[in-house]
């Protein structure tokens, strides 16, 4: 994908790892330039992932200079999935930065994407900065919070480091707390890989009597412990946080404090949440970024899930009308079921049709977000409900969300 500069976007070649991971390192830290290497070797991902912005007119060695690695996701929504994909691992070099590179590949993503069939996008990123290429947020990261209690850990409990063979028995706890929430986002095959070989965090499992009992994530001792993604039983998650604080008092001063992700509406929640500190009523908290481009196919895929709420709420049937201004979709709804979506174009006065109004930016926040309709209508001037306010609050309630990412959210 050429440039009127003649930069080059495309997918990395193998002989250009080497310079994508030195930009990565240089940019970031040396873990980054680790991830990208077990990225692009797996098979489940591939070189093909890694996107660059290649310069001609520098020496050989030296050309690639931004990068951005799309990774394959899958969000459940009520149980049903939807493919999605998200972007990690973004650099540009000092000296082309202000040239509009990332927003090109985040464009060359963003198609990838959807050629491949993905109807969003979730990512973490800096402040405000993915606004700007249609991202909103979405979905609450939890509270990192101090572990103000330890726990006496039952001492036949082992906590080790997590091998390859464990990512059956992990997944499994991971399984067992997102089904509680209605928005998760499961690890991926390849990416229980990376974390198991990755440096720049550590996947623990506890076991007892040899079966895997527990699991979490913790950053480097040396930086200071931030245990995420706990999930399990009450013996091995109290042998996981122990562990932990074992870890900070050998890396740092006699008080070094641990900290943990809470994991609202999970079953392991009513674990942690006791250990913590209490929740600061000043603090905003961080949020997940969510792309949506088009809402229809979404839609079409939440079906099962639409209409289960529909029939549980016990309305009659009714045509609903949903427009983002630049289009708008139709589909009609009833006890027995929801049809088929039909798309349109841009529709300015969607309350005078008898319908709703979501600008492009809230379609994320709607569908994933806890706020739900109601709550987005109270936000943001130009969420417009109408006459369909209980038929919107009905199909789309406040939903809470857990996510596991790549790169832990602290």
């Amino acid at each position: 994908m050429p440039r009127d500069d003649a930069i080059e976007l495309r997918s990395a070649h193998d002989d250009e790892l080497d310079e994508v991971a030195a930009l990565l390192a240089d940019r970031g830290d040396d873990a980054d330039a680790v991830d990208l290497r077990l990225v692009a070797a797996d098979p489940d991902e591939g070189v093909g992932s890694v996107l660059v912005a290649v310069d001609p007119s520098l020496p050989k060695g030296r050309r690639v200079v931004s990068t951005a690695t799309l990774l394959r996701e899958t969000v459940r929504v009520s149980g049903v999935a939807l493919p999605a994909a998200q972007v990690e691992m973004v650099a540009t070099a000092p000296s082309h930065e202000g040239r509009g590179l990332v927003r090109d590949l985040m464009a060359l993503a963003h198609r990838r994407s959807a050629d491949r069939g993905d109807v969003l996008q979730v990512m973490i990123g800096i402040p405000f900065f993915y606004r700007q290429f249609g991202y909103a947020y979405s979905m609450r990261i939890p509270d990192t919070r101090v572990l103000d209690i330890v726990p006496s850990p039952d001492p036949s409990v082992v906590v080790r480091p997590a091998a390859l063979d464990d990512g059956a028995a992990m997944q499994a706890l991971q399984d067992a707390e997102q089904a509680a929430v209605a928005v998760s986002m499961p690890h991926s095959p390849g990416c229980w890989r990376w974390l198991c070989a990755r440096d720049g965090s550590a996947q623990w499992v506890a076991t007892h009597d040899g079966r895997v009992i527990a699991t979490a994530r913790a950053t480097p001792p040396e930086e200071g412990v931030v245990l995420g993604e706990i999930a399990g039983s009450r013996a091995g998650v109290e042998a996981i946080v122990a562990h932990a604080h074992r870890l900070a008092s050998e890396h740092g001063p006699g008080d070094a404090a641990v900290l943990a992700m809470d994991r609202p509406g999970t079953p392991v929640h009513d674990l942690v949440g006791p250990l913590l500190a209490p929740v600061d009523p000043a603090d905003a908290g961080h949020w997940f970024y969510a792309r949506i481009e088009r809402p229809a196919p979404v839609l079409e895929r939440l079906r099962p899930v639409l209409s289960a709420r529909w029939a549980e709420a016990g309305l009659g049937e009714q045509e609903v009308l949903l427009s983002s201004y630049r289009s708008h979709v139709r589909f009609r709804i009833g006890p027995d079921g929801m049809g088929p979506v039909a798309e349109g174009g841009p529709l300015q006065a969607p309350v005078s049709a008898g319908g709703s109004g979501v600008p492009p930016d809230v379609l994320a926040p709607l569908l994933l977000g806890p706020h739900g309709a109601v709550g987005l209508e109270r936000l943001h001037p130009d969420v417009l409900l109408g006459r369909q306010r209980e038929a919107m609050a009905v199909l789309f309630p406040p939903v809470l969300a857990d996510l596991l990412t790549f790169y832990l959210p602290v």
